[in-house]
């Protein structure tokens, strides 16, 4: 059985702390896609700790954790990551394993990725510059290395012909990287990697699922970055939604039971592209400062708006969610009232479905309204003791989205969730 937790939004939705709050419940946290573009908080023995490759289940000593093969992996990042869960007293050898079908992220994919961007001019989709997009343009090109191929000794032939590859797409951008110091951690990163567990990913989970193991699928980014159903282009390199997890970890559809789908009490964006409810004035600069919303992964200042429940409904469809996590609900405890967007008008024209593109439209969302709570709910522990103003709050999305918020983060803390 595996039961999937993702983003139904533009990603940094707090999927880290979730993850790491059911994680108790299953036997084994497996990521599916993405790569270090995720940023994953989690805050351990009262120390904020940032995942970026390493599933979040990597802290509980009893959890198997898996890197998927729909995941592009940087052998650097890893090492770092690796580093510092060991600094907890974790030893990785024992719950972190690798599928041997991962992609890898090269250093001429970090120059690639530079190159591409830089050409876009004003049309940059905002990037994070970590390899993705080019590390899954070889995947789909059939030119990728895989962790797998670390095994084999023609593995530095093969990356020397893949680099020589990278050279003239570069050459095509006019672009000189000096990637020398990038090769020397790569390599000894790749050194570290062949140490670790590289197991043949799709039979390792299916025996453990045929084995009666509980499976959690940890999904990165949002599901309006999804490649296919995102705010195209501006969106990531991969499948971000359930769907993904079949692809991503090798297991049959008919394997996957609840869809946990998780959204913020209100909106935030990195990087460019479509938000119809930014809010760029200061109830916007208000939630960027309550909320600390700025990038995990680029520590770029987040766009922040009311919660859009036309794209939530929409993400909620495409993903079968079954239950709702909304975090960040006390990031809302100052504001006398609160908007939720439950319609966009497009040339007078009230619609509540997302558009195919929405850059080529002008949307003004339309607005409902509800009064704030005015109350430290950073400190509830029971669903009883919550504000009526809040459950009502929660009750119109419930009905709006057709799925359940059964969930409310109200902190940072492990201990800061309410069960509904």
């Amino acid at each position: 059985m595996v039961d999937v937790i993702l983003g139904l939004q533009w990603g940094d939705e707090g999927k880290g702390k979730i993850v790491d709050y059911f994680a108790p419940q299953y036997d084994i946290i497996a990521r599916f896609q993405g790569g270090p573009n995720a940023g994953h908080t989690l805050y351990v023995d009262g120390k904020k700790v940032v995942l970026h490759q390493i599933p979040s289940g990597i802290f509980h000593q009893n959890t198997i954790n898996i890197i998927g093969n729909g995941v592009v992996l940087d052998p650097v990042t890893l090492k770092r990551e690796c580093d510092t869960v060991a600094s907890f007293g974790i030893d990785v050898r024992k719950n972190l394993f690798i599928s041997q079908r991962t992609n890898l992220i090269v250093p001429t994919h970090r120059a690639l990725d530079k190159a591409s961007e830089m050409q876009k001019g004003d049309s940059k989709i905002g990037s994070t510059l970590k390899g993705i997009g080019p590390a899954y343009m070889d995947k789909t090109g059939r030119n990728a290395l895989r962790v797998g191929d670390l095994l084999d000794k023609s593995f530095v032939t093969n990356y020397i012909k893949l680099r020589l590859k990278h050279q003239k797409l570069m050459d095509n951008f006019h672009f000189i990287e000096d990637i020398t110091a990038w090769e020397e951690e790569f390599f000894e990163a790749i050194e570290f990697l062949r140490t670790l567990n590289i197991v043949n990913g799709e039979y390792f989970i299916n025996n453990k699922i045929q084995e009666g193991k509980k499976v959690l699928a940890e999904g990165a980014q949002g599901s309006m970055l999804d490649i296919d159903f995102g705010t195209f282009p501006f969106v990531t390199s991969s499948n971000t939604i359930s769907a993904g997890v079949c692809t991503g970890l090798g297991v049959a559809p008919q394997q996957i039971h609840d869809v946990l789908g998780v959204t913020k009490a209100y909106c935030t964006r990195v990087g460019g592209g479509p938000f119809p409810t930014e809010l760029e004035d200061a109830t916007g600069e208000e939630l960027r400062k309550i909320g600390s919303e700025f990038g995990a992964t680029t520590g770029r200042p987040r766009r922040c708006g009311w919660i859009d429940l036309v794209a939530l409904k929409y993400t909620c469809m495409i993903n079968g969610v079954t239950k709702v996590v909304m975090t960040k609900a006390d990031v809302l405890d100052a504001f006398e009232t609160l908007n939720v967007c439950t319609a966009y008008n497009i040339d007078g024209t009230e619609k509540m479905e997302v558009p195919f593109q929405m850059t080529r439209v002008n949307i003004d969302p339309v607005y409902k309204s509800f009064p704030g709570w005015n109350t430290d709910s950073s400190i509830i522990r029971n669903s009883t003791d919550l504000p009526t103003s809040m459950t009502g709050y929660i009750a119109y999305i419930n009905e709006y989205i057709g799925a359940p918020v059964k969930y409310v983060s109200n902190g940072p803390g492990r201990d800061q969730i309410i069960v509904l």
